[in-house]
């Protein structure tokens, strides 16, 4: 796992403090804030991309899972190839991107709840913040109720079933002998669909075609791709987020299409050999706007909020390739939502209802011990 020398605590010093101060007995919420991690020493990338292959790729992949070890040191070569020597030592900036979100969501959600409420990131793949370690520091700091929200990828359909996954693997390695001390629970899985989020996509696409394009192109002439995360067709019976993205590209693409007519969904795919993924990807996507006359191409991140290796590297190459055989056209690389102000506003808004939920229930102790496997006789 990446090694940082942030340490777990110091991230949360302060929730600790506050922590403290609470009268015994009184309920509090503690967000657990999901994103995948990155790495930050090239040392770590074949332990990332094992942990990955398990969590990730397993669910759709034909692989025996023997071979996920020897993948993983075979990739991180590529990986340490592309990103120090074809990227000048890369260091990706999603954690510290990540932090940034969460310290703002947690600034508004204080606003209104006091510091009862506490926001703390976990990373899928990155010690030391494991959703194991989180969860076990929450606990050390004395919170009782938990609201689970990814937020790096957007369709969180599929990708975030990995957090319920590594939520729950920690929990069960958590319990007591007679009750949990988790008393309450609740799970944002996505926003694909949030009108206030997609009218910020829109907007952030028109104000960089008016600062960047609007001046040399007609609005024909400027191609706009709107990038998902890639999904795979078949993945074991999981639903894999396919139809959330295509809704959430549907929405944003219909506030821009009437004043931008080339609009085109674009899926950052891993190419994966034998599996079937979304199409177009993002360079298709491109070709077939440039094909129906686009002088102009932006590419857009709606489907991930949180910047990445995906986001940068990926969509670099992509346009470097269009570049070479296509160099009369303007190309216009644009960030995620990041810590944008509106958007990190949103985000705290669309916790409120499951923390007052949270505030409010009336709870029940969960004694694991009382868990019967019921078998189904027939007669």
């Amino acid at each position: 796992m990446v090694t940082t020398p942030e340490k777990l605590h110091s991230t949360h010093e302060r929730s600790r403090s506050v922590g403290s101060a609470q009268s015994p007995g009184q309920h509090r919420v503690a967000i657990l804030l999901m994103g995948y991690g990155e790495v930050e020493s090239y040392e770590d990338f074949a332990n990332y991309n094992e942990q990955a292959l398990n969590l990730l790729t397993a669910k759709f992949a034909p692989v025996p899972t023997w071979v996920y070890p020897p993948l993983a040191r075979l990739l991180a070569l590529f990986d340490r190839h592309e990103w120090g020597h074809q990227h000048h030592d890369f260091i990706s900036p999603h954690n510290a991107i990540f932090e940034k979100q969460r310290a703002g969501i947690e600034k508004h959600l204080q606003a209104q709840w006091g510091e009862g409420v506490q926001v703390f990131k976990a990373f899928n793949f990155c010690a030391p913040f494991l959703p194991r370690q989180v969860l076990a520091e929450i606990k050390d700091q004395g919170f009782d109720k938990i609201l689970i929200y990814p937020l790096l990828v957007v369709d969180s359909i599929f990708t975030s079933g990995i957090a319920i996954e590594q939520v729950n693997k920690a929990l069960a390695q958590m319990t007591e002998d007679d009750e949990h001390w988790v008393k309450g629970l609740r799970y944002i899985p996505s926003f694909y669909n949030e009108s206030v989020y997609i009218d910020l996509m829109a907007h952030l696409v028109e104000e960089k075609i008016t600062a960047d394009l609007a001046s040399a192109y007609l609005p024909s002439q400027i191609g706009i791709v709107l990038m998902n995360h890639g999904c795979p067709h078949k993945a074991k019976g999981f639903t894999s987020g396919i139809t959330e993205s295509q809704i959430l590209y549907d929405l944003v693409r219909d506030k821009l299409i009437h004043r931008y007519p080339l609009i085109s969904i674009g899926w950052l795919n891993h190419d994966t050999p034998l599996i079937e993924w979304t199409l177009p990807n993002v360079e298709q996507a491109a070709k077939n706007l440039i094909q129906l006359g686009a002088k102009a191409v932006i590419f857009m991140p709606i489907g991930f909020a949180t910047e990445n290796h995906e986001t940068l590297l990926d969509v670099h190459h992509i346009i470097h390739a269009l570049q070479k055989k296509q160099p009369s056209v303007n190309y216009v690389q644009m960030p995620c939502v990041n810590d944008h102000p509106q958007f990190l506003d949103m985000a705290a808004q669309w916790a409120n209802a499951h923390i007052g939920e949270l505030f409010s229930e009336q709870t029940g102790a969960v004694n694991p011990q009382l868990a019967v496997v019921h078998h189904h006789h027939h007669h």
